[in-house]
């Protein structure tokens, strides 16, 4: 029988950049698809929440940590190898600095602008929680709906 589990984080890190916004990608160095781009990506542990998760693997892909963390939608994918349909929670982290210190899953990243951001990242489900994301978070917070998406620390 086919698993339904919610089991990983997406996290769409953006910062202000003049008017608009820019969007940090990261390349795969090794493991599962090396060579590809894309959001900060990884696992929620054991006994683990989302946020939590979110902001833990912000950390270790990113150097990044914030206050500023929300929530943005959820997205699914189908795993072959498990037979389990894996359900992301997808984050936006609002960071200051443009200064990335990179864990060891990943081998570059670029400050890209939404387009290109969404033009270079691999998976069409990121690039749509990037289309999300920045809708949500274009003044800068999520204005009306702050309160509902707005993860506390």
């Amino acid at each position: 029988m086919t698993e339904v589990r919610v089991g990983v984080v997406d996290v769409c890190v953006i910062r202000a950049a003049g008017r608009g916004w820019k969007v940090l990608t990261l390349r795969r160095a090794s493991g599962r698809s090396p060579g590809s781009w894309e959001l900060v990506h990884g696992h929620i542990e054991k006994d683990e929440l989302p946020a939590a998760a979110a902001r833990r693997e912000l950390r270790e892909e990113s150097g990044f940590s914030t206050n500023r963390l929300y929530s943005i939608t959820a997205n699914s994918f189908y795993l072959l190898k498990t037979d389990t349909v894996m359900v992301s929670l997808v984050f936006a982290a609002i960071v200051e600095s443009e200064q990335v210190t990179l864990g060891p899953e990943h081998d570059k990243y670029e400050w890209l602008s939404v387009a290109a951001a969404q033009k270079r990242l691999t998976w069409p489900r990121d690039a749509e929680s990037v289309r999300h994301a920045v809708r949500l978070l274009k003044s800068g917070n999520a204005g009306p709906v702050e309160d509902v998406l707005r993860a506390e620390n």
